[in-house]
């Protein structure tokens, strides 16, 4: 098995496979990209009308270090490596945008959720610095 995919396996939780189930998780991560538009699943600080913001669940990804000098008001902090391990405590009733600094790390965990079945995760385009910048909407 390739140590790129042995990484990926690792990063979303999976202990590593036998060829068979190698080839059915390759698999469902191609049908994703391959279906999947290029904007696909992210949301621009610009589009986060109070309405938007008032209707969704935010989680941050960032380490309790970064949030400890500030978030997104009302977000809930689970650093993106423990996402998988506690996809439980995340809604399923509502859309759920997850944010790091930029946007790289909550896109990864992001983009695992949905390969998981999580069709309800968005990835702040941009993250925590982004919204900070060019937010809509502010409390």
């Amino acid at each position: 098995m390739g140590m790129i995919l042995r990484a990926a396996l690792i990063a979303l939780g999976l202990s590593t496979p036998v060829a068979a189930e190698e080839a059915d998780l390759l698999g469902t991560m191609q049908d994703y990209a391959d279906f999947a538009p290029y904007e696909a699943r992210i949301i621009l600080p610009q589009q986060l009308t109070q309405d938007i913001f008032d209707a969704v669940t935010f989680i941050d990804t960032r380490s309790e270090a970064q949030v400890a000098q500030g978030t997104i008001p009302g977000a809930h902090h689970m650093e993106w490596r423990t996402l998988f391990a506690r996809v439980d405590e995340l809604p399923q009733d509502r859309k759920v945008i997850l944010f790091c600094n930029t946007g790289a790390l909550s896109a990864q965990a992001g983009f695992g959720l949905r390969v998981a079945g999580m069709d309800n995760v968005l990835i702040l385009q941009g993250g925590y610095h982004g919204w900070l910048q060019d937010a809509a909407y502010r409390p």
